[in-house]
């Protein structure tokens, strides 16, 4: 099988057309709505009506909160594959609930029209099938939470909670990020979120930081400056913080070796 979405519509490819018996094959779930939903279909009939049944249901909802209800309009579409071709296409709106969680068409398509070598329905042993759905109300939750949204600040997708200090975060320190090699805008997303997290910390009084924290700081500055940051001014303020702290670390340090000579001697004793 093979599946395409693109906003409120899924394509589905059901391939080996041929090879298929008379039971049921299922679409992977895909979103619509902020809705979950899966495509099922008896692509040979029933051995009683020749025709190719299609539905839609929501999958997994034992899951949902009891009295959850949603309705939709729903329309399926059998794709002409010939260009120029006309497609065939169905829709109705459905109530959704606990006892009733899959709707559509026994008779969407005659498989002899499919079957037909001219019609351009089945074509290289694939059907393709357009569904498209317009969630119009729900009742209980959604399966999908919302996304908060986001803003794009400097080529990174900033939630706009921290669009404030983003923006201030450039204009103070310009070209900090200017030269970082990841495009994945969740690898940046991460990035930043480490900047932003140091900056926060760093800000804070040193009596209000541990060695432990002033540990982190420094392991995070090395992982963020490794992927381009220019972070001069929080490494500036890391030795800063960390030589009003100096006597504490060299102590922890010291406690940590003894620790660790307790350890080995005592894997030497246990050997």
């Amino acid at each position: 099988m093979g599946n395409h979405q693109a906003d409120k519509k899924f394509t589905w490819v059901i391939k080996n057309y041929n090879s298929l018996g008379s039971g049921s094959v299922y679409s992977d779930t895909f979103k619509a709505g902020r809705c979950k939903w899966r495509l099922l279909a008896f692509p040979k009939g029933n051995n009683i009506y020749d025709y190719f049944f299609l539905y839609i249901c929501v999958p997994n909802s034992e899951s949902l909160p009891s009295g959850w209800r949603r309705r939709a309009k729903v329309s399926f579409t059998m794709v002409n594959q010939i260009p120029g071709g006309l497609s065939q296409q169905r829709e109705a709106v459905y109530w959704f609930d606990e006892k009733d969680t899959t709707h559509g068409f026994e008779s969407m398509f005659l498989l002899s029209e499919i079957q037909s070598s001219d019609k351009g329905f089945l074509v290289n042993g694939e059907v393709k099938i357009v569904a498209e759905v317009d969630v119009l109300e729900v009742i209980g939750e959604l399966d999908v939470p919302e996304e908060p949204e986001r803003i794009d600040i400097n080529g990174f997708q900033v939630p706009a909670s921290q669009v404030e200090s983003m923006n201030s975060l450039f204009e103070k320190y310009r070209g900090f990020a200017s030269k970082i090699f990841p495009k994945n805008q969740h690898l940046r997303k991460t990035f930043l979120d480490v900047v932003l997290s140091m900056t926060e910390i760093l800000c804070k009084f040193p009596e209000e930081l541990s060695s432990g924290d002033l540990a982190e700081a420094y392991s995070a500055l090395r992982f963020v400056t490794k992927a381009g940051f220019k972070l001069d001014w929080l490494e500036k303020k890391l030795k800063e913080t960390g030589k009003s702290r100096l006597q504490e670390i060299e102590e922890d340090l010291k406690d940590l070796k003894v620790k660790c000579a307790d350890m080995d001697a005592l894997l030497d004793f246990l050997r």
